[in-house]
C-alpha cells in the first residue's frame, strides 16, 4: 500500500491550501507536518529538501516536491483532473493561473498592517468583480456546460470554487452579480468529496489569523 502524501507547511492556508483541496477532492488521505519553529525549517534546508529554500514541500511517490504549481500540476495529472488532451490542459493551466493571481492578492493582504487591510480588501473585491469573476461567468455562459473545461470535472473547477469561497469570506455578497457562478458554486460544492472537505473537522484550514501570520514571520524571518 502506497504511503500517504506528507505535507510540510504552517498550520494555515497559504500556498499549501490548494494542494490540500486537490488531494481531498481526489479522495486521497494525507499527513501534515506542521512547521512551528525556525529550527524545523532550517533542518529541511540542511537536509536538502527545499530546492529553492521555500515551502510548501510535499513528499509523494518517492519524490520531495516543491513549487506550488508544479505540485498541483502533478496531482491534477495523477488523479485525472487535468483534461483529456493538451488543449484542455492548456485551458486548465490558463484558468488556474488567473485564479492563482487572485488567490495571491487575498493571501498577501493578511500580512498587511492593520490600517491598510480594509483598503486592501476593497481592492481585492474590485479586482474579483471587474476582472476575474466576469471572465468565468462568460466562460460558463459561452459553453453552457456544468464545468469549466470539456464538460468534465477538473482542477480548474476545484480552484475556482476555492477562490470563490475565499472572496466570500471577505464579502458575503461578492457573487450577487454573477448568477452562473452562484449556480456553479452550489453545483461543485455538492460533489461528495468537496462536500466532505467543506464540513467541520476536515483538514481544510480556517482563514489566517494573527497567530498564523506571526508564526510564518518567525519561521521564515520576514
Amino acid at each position: 500500500m502506497a504511503e500517504k502524501p506528507k505535507l510540510y507547511y504552517f498550520n494555515g492556508r497559504g500556498r499549501m491550501e490548494s494542494i490540500r483541496w486537490l488531494l481531498a477532492v481526489a479522495g486521497v488521505e494525507f499527513e501534515e507536518v506542521i512547521l512551528e519553529t525556525r529550527e524545523q525549517y532550517l533542518k529541511l534546508l540542511e537536509d536538502g529538501f527545499l530546492l529553492f529554500q521555500q515551502v510548501p514541500l510535499v513528499e509523494i511517490d518517492g519524490m520531495k516536491l516543491t513549487q506550488t504549481q508544479a505540485i498541483l500540476s502533478y496531482l491534477a495529472a495523477k488523479y485525472n483532473l487535468y483534461g483529456k488532451d493538451l488543449k484542455e490542459t492548456a485551458l486548465i493551466n490558463m484558468y488556474t493561473g488567473g485564479i492563482s493571481d487572485l488567490m495571491f492578492l487575498i493571501m498577501v493582504h493578511y500580512f498587511k498592517p492593520a490600517e491598510e487591510k480594509e483598503k486592501e480588501i476593497e481592492f481585492i473585491l474590485e479586482k474579483a468583480k471587474s476582472r476575474y469573476f466576469p471572465a468565468f461567468e462568460k466562460i460558463l455562459k459561452n459553453h453552457g456546460q456544468d464545468y469549466l473545461v470539456g464538460n468534465r470535472f477538473s482542477w480548474a473547477d476545484i480552484h475556482l470554487l476555492e477562490v470563490i469561497l475565499m472572496v466570500e469570506e471577505l464579502r458575503a455578497t461578492a457573487l450577487s452579480e454573477f448568477p452562473l457562478l452562484q449556480a456553479f458554486k452550489t453545483r461543485i460544492s455538492n460533489i461528495p468529496t468537496i462536500k466532505k472537505f467543506l464540513q467541520p473537522g476536515s483538514q481544510r484550514k480556517p482563514p489566517p489569523d494573527d497567530h498564523y501570520v506571526a508564526t510564518v514571520k518567525k519561521v521564515l524571518q520576514i
